[in-house]
């Protein structure tokens, strides 16, 4: 394993946006993605040592390996944070590069824009999660996981957590990211026992299973119940509804829109 570096291809780069200029450069804005690559999924450190090592390895290493696993995920998050701290250096961050899973509009940072770059991280939301640790207890995932990405997660302005892993049990030990704004709450997750803990010190990011809501078939009085019943446990909160990861509406994508209407509708009872 070597230590990454921020680094652009200038000539494979410019080629690009001049075949997507040619291709569609009157219809929308080409954004030039300058920012570096170990963002989201590659910048999280769970997900490229699950790829890395292997889950059912990396949980074995954390009793058998202890020390060896902790010098492994020390070298992924100085091999991230070096390259963001170049990116920064090099003017390559841009408003385009908020990471969040949702429209990321806060009244403290910047809008998105396309190709306006030059902005320190402090300007833009961060984003991480850690899937791979479902099965790990609060304390593990705190030792062998948080506390990696924690110097990567507060060089941010603001910070969302969290994906389809199931963080019911580590509410509190996400406290300790001092910039954290949204957690996520997955179809896996007790969303009344997430309520009662995130309250209004965050947003809750509710995320509905695709395949209540769309998927398998659409069903307007099995939708009603669900989000009837998680909405009502989730009324002191400050809350956003994220439908994702939709692999199939069986040929049917009006579902989609009849869902946003059924939604609106239950948001409404409230």
């Amino acid at each position: 394993m070597r230590p990454p570096r921020h680094e652009i291809d200038e000539s494979a780069t410019s080629v690009n946006i001049a075949r997507l200029q040619e291709a569609i450069g009157d219809l929308i804005p080409i954004n030039v993605d300058r920012a570096p690559a170990y963002r989201m999924w590659s910048g999280d450190i769970s997900t490229d040592l699950g790829y890395l090592r292997g889950m059912e390895h990396f949980m074995m290493d954390m009793c058998d390996h202890s020390e060896w696993l902790h010098r492994l995920a020390a070298f992924m998050r100085d091999g991230i944070l070096r390259t963001h701290e170049q990116a920064e250096a090099a003017g390559d961050w841009g408003l385009a590069a908020h990471q969040n899973q949702a429209m990321p509009y806060a009244e403290e940072l910047r809008d998105p824009a396309p190709n306006v770059n030059g902005v320190r991280r402090k300007e833009l939301w961060g984003y991480m999660a850690a899937q791979e640790f479902t099965g790990v207890s609060p304390e593990m995932h705190n030792e062998f996981m948080l506390q990696y990405q924690l110097p990567i997660l507060k060089a941010f302005g603001l910070v969302a957590y969290g994906c389809c892993e199931d963080l019911t049990c580590k509410i509190d030990m996400l406290r300790q990211i001092p910039n954290l704004r949204r957690i996520a709450v997955s179809p896996f997750a007790n969303v009344a026992r997430c309520a009662e803990q995130i309250s209004t010190d965050y947003v809750l990011s509710y995320r509905p299973s695709p395949a209540d809501m769309v998927s398998y078939d659409f069903n307007p009085d099995r939708i009603r119940h669900i989000l009837r019943r998680d909405l009502q446990a989730c009324r002191n909160c400050r809350v956003d509804i994220t439908l994702k990861d939709v692999q199939t509406v069986q040929g049917d994508p009006d579902r989609m829109r009849r869902w946003v209407a059924l939604t609106r509708e239950i948001i409404d009872t409230f």
